[in-house]
């Protein structure tokens, strides 16, 4: 109930652009983080999907899934993947992908206490999808040309050992995005993507993913997107590259062919531990990169 209140009141009046709320974010991080573990196939993650396509439905979104299967490395069982995309302005054949994972890692593996306790993944699974939850006030009225997809992958951490893959719901996406391409059986095509991913930092610093920075066709988004918060004051987006991150940018870049940057603060000191709760994460940070998103669509032409 509360999450339909909250996507009421961030639409604004008839007079006024939707403003991005940092603290209506931060009440969807913490519904999130309260579900507790949500890796994939589990019940929490059936839990959070079902609050969350609730939610972008409630605001307008057109809402589909893009499901997949693989086997659990540890039983050999099935386990269903889904994707969720939700789709703003659907008729617009120029688009933009905003993603993020939804799934949380299955344990906590770099906890030096409890490397194998309870990881509820306030920020590193459950910030970029509050963004988008609080993006999708401002979405139905979204002007100009280009649509908006926002895309929430799963299966990007379901790793049991580090020779598992990450990444498998992006991959998947890129493989399907790409053969439609190909085949010319697709109505659009993204202009360029961006991933959301640990923004919810006490500490914010977001300095200029590697690759992004590095590759010719994505370099555009990171400096446009970088100018948006220079101009708007937003101190936390640190110009100058920093960390090479393997995130889901890379298959949509690689696979997909999109250009599509990574907004990520990865010094993150919770970082797969128990602590990753809703308590070391912040408004204003959530704030500070929803304002420069919300900012960087609307200047899209």
């Amino acid at each position: 109930m509360a999450a339909f209140a909250v996507v009421a009141a961030s639409r604004g009046s008839a007079d006024e652009l939707p403003a991005f709320s940092g603290d209506r974010a931060m009440a969807h991080l913490e519904a999130i983080a309260a579900i507790g573990p949500r890796p994939s196939g589990s019940p929490g993650m059936a839990k959070q999907r079902e609050l969350i396509v609730k939610h972008f439905r409630a605001a307008g979104g057109r809402v589909r899934s893009q499901a997949f299967q693989i086997r659990d490395r540890r039983t050999g069982e099935p386990v269903r993947m889904e994707n969720i995309i939700v789709e703003w302005h659907p008729d617009r054949p120029e688009r933009i992908l905003l993603g993020a994972h939804y799934d949380t890692r299955p344990f906590p593996d770099r906890d030096p206490v409890e490397p194998r306790g309870v990881f509820v993944g306030a920020n590193d699974g459950a910030s970029g999808v509050a963004v988008l939850m609080e993006l999708a006030g401002a979405m139905p009225s979204l002007g100009g040309p280009v649509g908006v997809d926002f895309v929430l992958f799963d299966a990007e951490e379901y790793v049991v050992a580090q020779r598992d893959p990450y990444c498998l719901g992006s991959n998947f996406f890129a493989r399907d995005y790409a053969s439609a391409q190909q085949k010319g059986d697709a109505p659009f095509r993204y202009r360029a993507g961006v991933i959301l991913d640990m923004v919810a930092d006490k500490n914010l610093e977001i300095w200029q993913e590697q690759h992004s920075a590095s590759w010719p066709d994505t370099r555009p988004v990171v400096d446009a997107i970088w100018e948006v918060a220079a101009r708007m004051g937003v101190r936390q987006f640190v110009p100058r590259p920093k960390y090479a991150v393997e995130d889901d940018h890379v298959p949509l870049r690689m696979v997909g062919r999109i250009p599509t940057c990574d907004v990520i603060d990865f010094d993150y000191p919770q970082w797969h531990t128990t602590q990753d709760t809703a308590e070391n994460c912040s408004a204003e940070s959530l704030d500070a990169v929803g304002r420069v998103m919300l900012a960087w669509l609307r200047e899209q032409k």
